[in-house]
């Protein structure tokens, strides 16, 4: 039967930073036993669930499921708002370490004229430097099928003139009617390590000047 249109159902409140982090803690974990940590790294044994949540709440804290594959599932007694506060704290640190390679476009065409392959290759040179990589294309359009050589002309000679800036990832090749390749950023040599300075000498005392002998 399905409930009526007024009953209230009642369900069990949900800690919402659990929810968003799907982190069970406290009542929400619903293993039989589990090997419990406390606060201090101590291992406490293979525990009920309620066993060990009523050891940390003698304690005031929480008990956290951190290893819910493992066998039994393994918990820690600790501050659940410390714990998040800690994982978002490393999880923003590794985002800022990662970098994020993004491919940008630069288009030419058969017919580019000198200005705006300069202009094309400095914007080139430019997104290199930034470390990002740079997909140099040109689009063939009706008859200028028939003369691809300009094309790869134009290509190559915009690898040539990148220089150092950068390093070819993929070789101009066709796709359709399209000429392309990639470029990536040159990776920056590591400095030497810088050789251990000589220790100096230190200068020698002077010899005390004799005094002259008096006749």
């Amino acid at each position: 039967m399905f409930p009526a249109r007024n009953a209230i159902l009642l369900e069990e409140p949900i800690d919402k930073r659990s929810a968003k982090s799907f982190i069970r803690t406290n009542e929400r974990i619903r293993a039989r036993e589990v090997r419990v940590i406390d606060e201090n790294g101590e291992q406490l044994g293979i525990l009920p669930p309620f066993e060990a949540l009523k050891i940390a709440r003698e304690r005031g804290l929480d008990l956290v499921e951190i290893s819910p594959n493992a066998a039994p599932p393994v918990c820690r007694i600790q501050d659940y708002g410390k714990f998040l506060y800690e994982k978002d704290k490393s999880d923003r640190a590794a985002r800022k370490k990662q970098k994020v390679i993004v491919i940008k476009e630069v288009k030419f065409s058969v017919t580019v004229d000198e200005h705006d392959y300069q202009t094309k290759k400095n914007q080139a040179v430019r997104f290199l430097q930034e470390g990002d990589k740079v997909k140099a294309s040109l689009r063939f359009k009706g008859r200028q099928m028939a003369h691809r050589e300009l094309g790869y002309k134009i290509v190559n000679r915009l690898i040539v003139d990148i220089g150092e800036a950068g390093t070819v990832e993929f070789m101009p090749r066709m796709e359709g009617t399209t000429l392309h390749a990639i470029l990536a950023p040159t990776k920056k040599a590591e400095p030497a390590a810088k050789k251990p300075a000589a220790p100096k000498l230190a200068a020698a005392e002077e010899a005390p000047t004799p005094a002259p002998v008096q006749s």
